[in-house]
C-alpha cells in the first residue's frame, strides 16, 4: 500500500510592495542595502516596480494630458493609471492602495504599524501636477503624505513609507525592542541616548545611566521623553501632560 502523503501547507507569501511609477529604476534604491536589503535578499519582503508607461497611449506611450479647465502643467490620465492599477492589483488583492500625495493624511507610526502587519501595499507614485481625481475614487486610492512640502514625484515618498514598514517586519531588526522604544511609539519623542566614552569634550553621560539602578533609569528616560516632547512636539501630549 502506498503511504499517504500529508497535504503540504502553502508557505505564507512575503510582505509585498508593488510600486506603480514612471521611473521603476528608482527601486529598490536605498531599500536594497542595509537591513531592508538583507531582508529583501532573504525573502522577508518582496518588491515589484511597475512602469505606468507600459499602459500609455499611442506610439509615444502618452500617460498625461492638459488639465481640464486650463492651468499649468500636466495631469496623469485616469484611463492609463486605472489600467496600470488593474494589471498590478486585481480587485481581489487585499493590499491597501496608496497614493503618495502632499494633500493626503499625514503618515503616522500607528499607520505604519498597521501596514506592516498586513500583506503588503500597492503604492502609486504621482508625477506632474497630479492625478486625475476620477482614478482616485474609482480605484479606492488612499492618499498619504510624508510632510508639508512638495517633491518632484511620489517615488521618494514611497521609499520613506516602505522603509518605515519594512523595518518593523519580523526578523528585520535584531531586537524588536528597538522598534518599541522609539519616537511616536509611546506617544512621546524618544529619550536621549549615550555611549562611550563616559566624558567627551567636557560633557559627561548622566550619572543615573551608569549607576545600575534600572528603576531609576526607566524613570529618567520617561521624564526626558516627556521633556523633549513638551519642548518640540507639544501636539503629541495627552491630557494632563502639557
Amino acid at each position: 500500500m502506498t503511504p499517504e502523503i500529508p497535504a503540504q501547507t502553502p508557505a505564507t507569501p512575503p510582505w509585498t510592495a508593488t510600486i506603480l511609477t514612471l521611473y521603476p529604476a528608482m527601486f529598490p534604491g536605498p531599500l536594497g542595502v542595509s537591513l531592508s536589503g538583507d531582508a529583501l535578499a532573504r525573502g522577508t519582503w518582496a518588491l515589484e516596480a511597475r512602469d505606468i508607461r507600459e499602459h500609455g497611449l499611442g506610439r509615444h506611450r502618452a500617460v498625461d494630458d492638459t488639465p481640464a479647465g486650463g492651468g499649468a502643467g500636466m495631469v496623469l490620465r485616469c484611463d492609463v493609471l486605472g489600467a496600470a492599477i488593474d494589471a498590478a492589483a486585481p480587485s481581489d488583492d487585499a493590499r491597501p492602495r496608496l497614493l503618495m500625495s502632499p494633500r493626503g493624511k499625514p503618515l503616522t507610526q500607528a499607520r505604519v504599524r498597521a501596514l506592516s502587519a498586513g500583506p503588503g501595499v500597492v503604492v502609486v507614485c504621482g508625477r506632474f501636477e497630479g492625478v486625475d481625481e476620477r482614478v482616485i475614487a474609482g480605484r479606492g486610492l488612499e492618499e498619504v503624505s510624508i510632510g508639508d512640502y512638495i517633491l518632484s514625484g511620489g517615488e521618494i515618498a514611497a521609499l520613506v513609507l516602505l522603509d518605515a514598514c519594512i523595518r518593523l517586519l519580523p526578523g528585520v531588526m535584531g531586537k524588536m525592542a528597538s522598534g518599541e522604544e522609539e519616537s511616536f511609539e509611546g506617544g512621546h519623542l524618544e529619550y536621549p541616548h549615550y555611549t562611550r566614552p563616559r566624558d567627551w569634550e567636557g560633557r559627561a553621560i548622566p550619572d543615573v545611566l551608569t549607576g545600575g539602578n534600572h528603576g531609576a533609569i526607566a524613570k529618567w528616560r520617561r521624564a526626558e521623553a516627556l521633556r523633549l516632547t513638551r519642548e518640540r512636539r507639544p501636539d503629541l501630549l495627552g491630557p494632563g501632560e502639557a
